[in-house]
């Protein structure tokens, strides 16, 4: 868009507050207001001033990915551009990060794209899958396979420029106090888990999902409100306290192995700055999707370590199993794609990589990065549906 359509210019969750009262909103109002008013003109004298929030409160590590960004940007654009950066919540609820940063009423926001899924299906695959992508694949999805474009696209049709910035590998899986080992113990089960593909592939495995808020999953398992549920990766599960309420943990987390965060920049707010600036933001972006990558890798071990000592049972499904969920999710993803145009296109542009990756990642595996999959979709079945 603009010109920004090349993106080679430079060549995970979860606790959003839903439902909230008029006197909250009229108040997150007022707080923009006045975090407007204490910054400097947008063009004080050449250095622009902006506005940004992010859909992770401080009570969840996640922040620190969009914090990483901000510390990068100050350092390699310091001289040009002040990022007046606030935690989720501080300024509105994280559920209203898309329309503020849409009508310009904050200059950005971190996101995680599947959060605006009601708003288009086709945001789910630019999140995250059910047993598909990891975080590499994203990677090169996103830089060598044409992945961005799909991004600019989507976002663009709200009036946001998008900068995919966070990669992560897959979350921990399902931890609660009855244990699941296999399908069949999965089966009956109440799950709390996050995602409308990932919903849509558990009901046809037999449980059911529960959609309860991330900050409410801890007493929801402590009470038995549900068997089992996911937050997110081990380091973010155990800062949330799961280890205190759960004896079990199924792994892997088959229903989301990778995630992509970003920043959404109002696009008035990007077209004024200048060009070099916008390099030098993208720079940034691509610079933080590494150590994003390693930093989660990190807090996933450290994380994973702390449950072991904790005494949790780590139990993990059966290859048939896991063959029997590819198989769901393949399903899954079809039925996405016929219902939406576009969904079709990211998967059909999804898998074509997988396929062609793949002359490459057989030869040689086990030491590549990407999983040896070739359980995937039919593109002749997706391709139809575009």
């Amino acid at each position: 868009m603009n010109g920004e359509k090349n993106f080679s210019a430079y060549n995970n969750k979860k606790v959003i507050p839903m439902n909230l009262n008029q006197v909250k909103k009229k108040a997150s109002a007022v707080a923009i207001s006045l975090a407007c008013l204490m910054q400097t003109p947008a063009f004080a004298g050449d250095k622009i001033s902006w506005t940004m929030t992010t859909t992770w409160p401080d009570s969840l590590e996640l922040v620190e990915v969009d914090r990483h960004w901000v510390k990068l940007v100050e350092q390699i654009a310091g001289d040009d551009i002040d990022i007046k950066f606030y935690p989720g919540g501080t300024l509105m609820p994280g559920n209203e990060v898309f329309d503020a940063v849409e009508n310009g009423s904050i200059d950005a926001s971190g996101d995680w794209p599947g959060y605006w899924a009601g708003r288009d299906p086709a945001f789910s695959p630019l999140a995250s899958h059910v047993s598909l992508f990891n975080a590499v694949d994203y990677l090169n999805w996103i830089y060598e396979w044409g992945g961005f474009e799909f991004y600019e696209k989507l976002y663009g049709k709200y009036g946001i420029v998008y900068l995919p910035y966070g990669v992560a590998n897959s979350e921990s899986g399902f931890r609660g106090q009855k244990r699941i080992a296999n399908l069949d113990e999965l089966n009956g089960k109440r799950i709390r888990l996050s995602g409308r593909e990932q919903g849509k592939v558990l009901e046809k495995l037999g449980a059911s999902q529960v959609t309860i808020a991330g900050g409410e999953l801890y007493q929801a398992i402590e009470r038995g409100v549900v068997d089992a549920g996911e937050f997110s990766m081990p380091g973010v599960d155990y800062k949330a306290g799961f280890g205190e309420v759960s004896k079990y943990w199924a792994s892997p987390g088959w229903h989301q192995t990778a995630s992509v965060y970003g920043l959404m920049v109002n696009k008035e707010s990007w077209d004024a700055l200048p060009e070099n600036v916008r390099t030098k933001l993208k720079v940034a972006a691509q610079a933080n999707m590494t150590w994003s990558l390693t930093w989660t890798e990190r807090r996933s071990t450290e994380g994973a370590e702390k449950f072991k000592a904790k005494g949790i049972e780590i139990t993990r499904y059966p290859d048939e199993d896991l063959k029997r969920i590819q198989d769901v999710a393949n399903e899954v993803m079809l039925e996405s794609s016929c219902e939406n145009k576009l969904t079709a296109e990211i998967y059909y542009s999804q898998i074509s990589y997988l396929n062609d990756y793949a002359n490459w990642r057989d030869v040689s595996v086990p030491f590549n990065l990407s999983q040896a999959n070739h359980n995937l979709p039919s593109l002749d079945a997706i391709k139809k549906c575009i």
